[in-house]
């Protein structure tokens, strides 16, 4: 039986308060190692595939922030938590279709998907209508320039999937808040040589947008290398909730 938000096995909690305890004593060690302030660094619990009670526990613990990759299962997830009156701050964090951009910004706080100018138009239609504050928005950065995994361009002259025009599309937008640069290591590279190029990528963009100070990279299996070349955000899963069938 699935659990619910109101119903969470105290074998789960106290598996989750383990993980997270992991998972929290590596992030201080890898911001010891790279002389950082732990409190420069957000640990996104990423839920996809997970229950509303495994985020509802995790809240209970101390984890603010969460992150899920489809609208599909985050929405319905969000509402289900609403309702048993937790407010994590949500993080959308997977590819987005721009026909989901009206559900997402219903709900997430954070969209750190947003690699094309088309994308970045619809998301801030949506959330013109959707909400009263503006939805902080990071642009994905695609490290190999394979556009097929998502991300934009850095120097690419494509009016719709450079990084340029994309970064200008979501600050020049009146629904949302640029706040920095979301990207994934590439499928063959060390995470070492990917977020050395993030961070090269990084250090130009905040050039021309100071404010947009946020790098999001870095998962369970690589977190304390990007803690190393400046992430302020760590997107963890399985290190932190453990090995799980895909809920289908």
């Amino acid at each position: 039986m699935t659990d619910s938000p109101a119903t969470v096995r105290p074998d789960r909690r106290a598996e989750l308060a383990a993980g997270l305890a992991r998972v929290r004593s590596r992030i201080a060690q890898a911001c010891a190692d790279a002389g950082r302030d732990t409190s420069e660094v957000t640990m996104v619990a990423v839920t996809k595939t997970y229950p509303a009670g495994d985020v509802v526990a995790l809240a209970g613990l101390g984890v603010t922030d969460v992150g899920e990759n489809r609208d599909q299962e985050a929405a319905p997830k969000a509402a289900e938590v609403a309702a048993a009156g937790v407010t994590p701050r949500w993080h959308f964090i997977g590819q987005l279709q721009r026909n989901k951009a009206r559900s997402v910004a219903r709900y997430a706080d954070v969209v750190h998907s947003v690699d094309s100018v088309r994308l970045a138009r619809a998301l801030d239609t949506a959330s013109a209508a959707a909400r009263d504050r503006p939805l902080d928005v990071l642009v994905q950065v695609s490290i190999d320039g394979d556009a097929a995994r998502g991300g934009a361009l850095p120097g690419s002259a494509d009016p719709d999937a450079g990084l340029d025009p994309v970064a200008e599309a979501v600050a020049g937008a009146d629904a949302l808040r640029l706040v920095g640069l979301m990207a994934v290591a590439p499928l063959g590279w060390e995470p070492e040589r990917a977020f050395a190029r993030l961070a090269e990528v990084a250090a130009g963009f905040r050039t021309v947008h100071p404010g947009a100070v946020a790098l999001s990279a870095g998962m369970s299996g690589d977190l304390e290398i990007a803690i190393r070349y400046g992430a302020t955000h760590v997107r963890v899963g399985s290190a932190l909730l453990g090995m799980r069938p895909t809920l289908r």
